[in-house]
């Protein structure tokens, strides 16, 4: 029987397993918005292109598999970049669809056109079109083997609007097969001699490719090992912060005990992650190209192994596939290294206790504290780029994977529409942004997109009237020079009303508990505005020392 070509996309999402997708309507793509009628696939309606495809990358991040986004051409396209962009540096699966143009106006700068294989192509693993419908259950296929093998990422997929009118016979669309990257077994047998020999061994935990059970099972083989571990910038979730072995992030801010153990460490393994620029401290901590330390680098995709860092011994797997062949190898009754990864866990948990004073009347430590104690080890916490991030990622004890979105990419905006997406993923667990106001407003028209799908997030808008790290270098750099760094903004709480959510507004540390207790209970996605002096800008130093330390 004949099909559309709308009716073959939709068909081949359903056979590789799409739940959902998120997606900004267009008239260049209505044969799949009306394909998708008839099935069991939801559709989460976006305000902006850029949240639909922030969205998609939080799935895609929070499953291992592709989130699903779907967009019209010319601005709705280039406006879901700002997605494209964190799950291509973040290396998380995703396929962005985009409608294109009817194939007989290509090439006349039609209304709205783009040739997105040439301008997406820094921005995805792979933009391909697909001009005859007969092809979609290949390119589809291709498309989810291609965002999920080697080194996750986005694909592109852009679909002629006629062509996905025409009706033709075509394969029956099958799910894609994963691929897998063992370790070899002298491999193996090669790390675990040369993990013997060391006397100051160090592993950082990074990149994508995990699951639930791989990060379980890691956590018994450090423990057995006694081995200190890092987790890579915004990678948290890789391991139990209170796990005997836990020596802090690898990432903005570092603490300076664990850089420096990392620079002497004669053995430095890297299991999924990349370090690039901001867990590598702007590429200090591991010489570039010929690292100081002997290097194991474990990575699934093999244009990554030795591209920045000569390995001494490269393996290319995954990070699963790699777990599970440690399983049975012999930890030593009494590691060398044992007294020196208590020393390391001690000194994250000193680095990782919040100041209880700071500037002005509303003090984050406390907050972060009172956050630490009345919320669930399963709770999700999403966020975007700022200085108010530090918070989060320094004063939380990350204990569970899957209970952290946030780019590494360092991309603004980004915190509610992954909010949204994860409490649609997981309605049972509560989701929590963290937010700055300069930060919230980039995306915060999602906060709509909350309250039509009824799910009932907490938003901690972190006010400063500033954007606070630009604020931060400038003055740094240009002390007392303030410009384009002040900002106007709305009463948050208010705008939640406004919206049909709750709003609070947080002037006292002592207001916070209440507030958020009546934002959990409301039952509705809250926004919680917590002023904030703007010297407050770090958990240990103000704008002003900032300033005077440059001037000086």
């Amino acid at each position: 029987m004949k099909k559309t070509g709308g009716e073959l996309i939709v068909e081949a999402l359903k056979a590789n397993g799409v739940k959902r997708l998120s997606c900004v309507p267009g008239e260049s793509f209505l044969a799949v918005l009306d394909a998708l009628y008839d099935t069991d696939i939801e559709v989460i309606v976006c305000r902006q292109e850029g949240g639909a495809a922030m969205m998609a990358d939080c799935w895609g991040r929070l499953t291992g598999e592709p989130g699903i986004c779907m967009v019209t051409r010319g601005p709705g396209a280039t406006n879901a970049t700002a997605g494209l962009h964190i799950a291509r540096q973040d290396s998380i699966p995703m396929i962005l669809f985009i409608g294109q143009v009817q194939r007989d106006a290509r090439e006349r700068e039609a209304f709205q056109e783009v040739e997105f294989r040439r301008a997406l192509t820094e921005y995805a693993k792979w933009v391909g079109e697909i001009d005859d419908a007969t092809r979609i259950p290949e390119f589809v296929t291709r498309a989810f083997a291609i965002a999920t093998s080697g080194r996750p990422g986005p694909v592109v997929l852009s679909l002629p609007e006629d062509m996905l009118r025409d009706e033709v016979d075509a394969p029956r669309a099958m799910p894609y097969a994963r691929v897998s990257a063992h370790p070899g077994r002298r491999q193996v047998d090669d790390f675990y001699m040369r993990l013997l020999k060391a006397e100051r061994p160090m592993v950082i935990l990074g990149g994508t490719r995990w699951d639930a059970d791989a990060v379980a099972d890691f956590r018994v083989f450090a423990e057995r090992f006694r081995l200190p571990v890092g987790c890579s910038f915004r990678r948290q979730m890789l391991f139990d912060h209170l796990s005997p072995g836990y020596a802090g992030d690898v990432g903005i801010g570092i603490n300076p005990v664990l850089a420096k153990e990392i620079k002497e460490s004669d053995l430095l393994i890297l299991l999924g992650a990349r370090m690039s620029e901001m867990p590598s401290s702007g590429y200090t901590l591991v010489d570039v190209p010929y690292p100081a330390q002997s290097l194991v680098h474990i990575y699934p995709d093999p244009s990554e192994l030795g591209r920045i860092y000569r390995p001494d011994l490269a393996i290319c797997a995954s990070p699963q596939d790699f777990v599970a062949a440690l399983c049975d190898l012999q930890a030593p009754a009494e590691p060398r290294w044992a007294e020196r990864t208590q020393h390391m866990h001690q000194a994250y948990l000193a680095w990782s206790k919040p100041p209880q004073t700071g500037p002005g009347a509303v003090h984050m430590g406390p907050i972060m504290e009172w956050i630490e104690h009345n919320t669930k080890a399963d709770t999700i916490f999403t966020n975007g780029a700022g200085n108010y991030a530090t918070w989060l990622h320094r004063f939380h004890r990350f204990r569970q994977f899957n209970t952290q979105a946030a780019p590494t990419s360092g991309s603004m905006g980004y915190g509610l529409p992954a909010a949204v997406a994860a409490k649609r993923l997981f309605p049972e667990r509560e989701v929590i942004c963290f937010a700055g106001d300069g930060c919230f407003l980039m995306h915060g028209q999602e906060f709509a997109t909350a309250v039509r799908y009824d799910l009932s997030i907490i938003s901690l808008v972190i006010n400063n009237g500033i954007y606070g790290t630009i604020r931060m270098h400038q003055e740094r750099d240009y002390p007392g020079r303030v410009s384009g760094t002040d900002l106007t903004n709305p009463d948050f709480a208010a705008l939640a009303r406004a919206y049909g959510g709750h709003g609070e507004t947080v002037e006292k540390t002592e207001d916070f508990a209440p507030a958020f207790e009546r934002a959990r209970a409301s039952g509705k996605p809250s926004i919680i505005e917590v002023k904030l002096d703007p010297e407050a800008i770090t958990p240990t130093r103000t704008l002003t020392e900032i300033a005077q330390t440059k001037s000086r």
